[in-house]
């Protein structure tokens, strides 16, 4: 696989609202999205940070997967996302290389982007997650 760039580290937060503040007071980001996915338990954002983005995720309730990170961990890093050309060839060749993946094929996620999951036992302990522009391919 050749990742383009890092395309944003997300963070779980258990407030959505106050997470926007503290990034936008602290380091000057600016709100670029926000959307609740209900397929994903989430309320998200993306904030920019001069060149660079975060995704704030917070859970719609506490059997979501990112409100049992919450509750299990706490606040903080929840995953690495890598801008990849096209998704469902990278999963087609990480599947022959036998690593272990959440999703066996591409899915819908935020703001339109084609994503998938690698397992965090598969990447040293760091959820990942291949991100495309779907309108590219």
């Amino acid at each position: 696989m050749t990742a383009r760039a890092v395309h944003h580290l997300g963070l779980a937060v258990p407030d959505l609202d106050e997470a926007i503040a503290t990034y936008e007071h602290l380091f000057g980001g600016l709100l670029e999205h926000r959307a609740v996915v209900a397929d994903q338990g989430v309320e998200a954002a993306t904030i920019l940070i001069g060149d660079a983005r975060i995704e704030l995720l917070a859970p719609l309730g506490p059997d979501t997967p990112v409100g049992k990170f919450l509750a299990k961990r706490g606040p903080g890093m929840h995953h690495i996302a890598y801008e990849v050309a096209d998704v469902g060839a990278e999963l087609k060749r990480l599947a022959a290389d036998g690593v272990q993946l959440i999703d066996e094929r591409p899915r819908r996620g935020l703001f339109g982007l084609e994503v998938a999951f690698i397992h965090p036992d598969a990447v040293h302990g760091v959820l990942a997650e291949l991100v495309a522009n779907v309108e590219e391919h």
